[in-house]
């Protein structure tokens, strides 16, 4: 049987920018999507912006071909390539990684160590989509954590939500990964489970997409801690149930009982 290719990056990526767009609001639909991140206005550049062309011309190929595959299975991706030359610099949309638009509030830290710890709690990293116009002059065309107008709106942080396609990836996620061979005979397995879901639904769009185009490794970490921390937190409870039996002249649990007989092996008793 071939192999079955449950999750991808590329899945993953997809439906965190839908999600994360729910919680944006942008002068025009056809903004949301965006063709290079950079840390700040001031990299937009030739180099920038050839490499935009680039990731556009890839991006509205792979549109055309998924599009085609409908009517045609056997279409196929070199058939639908993009010049990036005849791109437009007006059509490319940058998205800068920017602070600027969320609200200040002093004192949210006691030692504040970066720009985020002056700002409002949000749960991913906030950006701007950033274009150039008619006139060659850059404009803001979206912002993160944002509702109504650009001009006129309001900063939320509470406006949108994850997709159900993402809750169902991470529910995956844990669910596979607590069949692993080194988790699966645990009894409380299902509570580590549900544990790192939870773990998920918080931290889950908190992935920067640019540091990383691997979320996949990024959420199995998430999940391994949570594993880890339930087993840590069950292994403590245990020992503390062992302690007050043992003080009680009552059998302890079958890990001590075994630890207690290499213990004594060891010790150099002879028959």
């Amino acid at each position: 049987m071939s192999k079955i290719n449950y999750l991808n990056n590329r899945d993953l990526l997809k439906e965190i920018h839908k999600s994360k767009t729910s919680y944006c609001s942008y002068t025009s639909d056809e903004y949301a999507d965006f063709d290079l991140i950079l840390p700040s206005v001031d990299k937009i550049n030739v180099r920038s912006i050839s490499a935009a062309r680039k990731n556009r011309a890839q991006r509205l190929a792979h549109q055309a071909w998924q599009a085609a595959l409908e009517e045609n299975p056997k279409a196929k991706l070199a058939e639908f390539t993009v010049n990036p030359k005849k791109i437009d610099k007006t059509d490319l949309v940058f998205r800068i990684m920017s602070w600027e638009h969320i609200p200040d509030a002093p004192g949210r830290k006691k030692n504040p160590k970066n720009p985020a710890d002056f700002k409002e709690k949000v749960n991913f990293p906030p950006f701007q989509h950033i274009k150039y116009d008619k006139k060659d002059k850059l404009i803001c065309v979206g912002k993160s954590h944002w509702v109504g107008g650009l001009k006129n709106g309001y900063f939320s942080v509470t406006a949108g939500n994850i997709t159900n396609k993402l809750a169902l990836m991470f529910m995956k996620l844990c669910e596979r990964y607590g069949t692993r061979s080194n988790w699966r005979g645990y009894t409380y397995n299902d509570e580590m489970k549900n544990q790192a879901l939870l773990h998920l639904i918080q931290i889950g769009l908190q992935f920067d997409e640019s540091k990383s185009a691997n979320p996949f490794a990024y959420y199995t970490a998430s999940i391994t801690n949570s594993f880890t921390r339930i087993l840590n937190i069950e292994k403590k409870h245990q020992n503390i149930r062992d302690d007050i039996l043992e003080m009680n002249n009552k059998a302890p649990s079958y890990t001590r009982q075994g630890r207690n007989n290499d213990s004594m092996s060891g010790g150099g008793f002879e028959e």
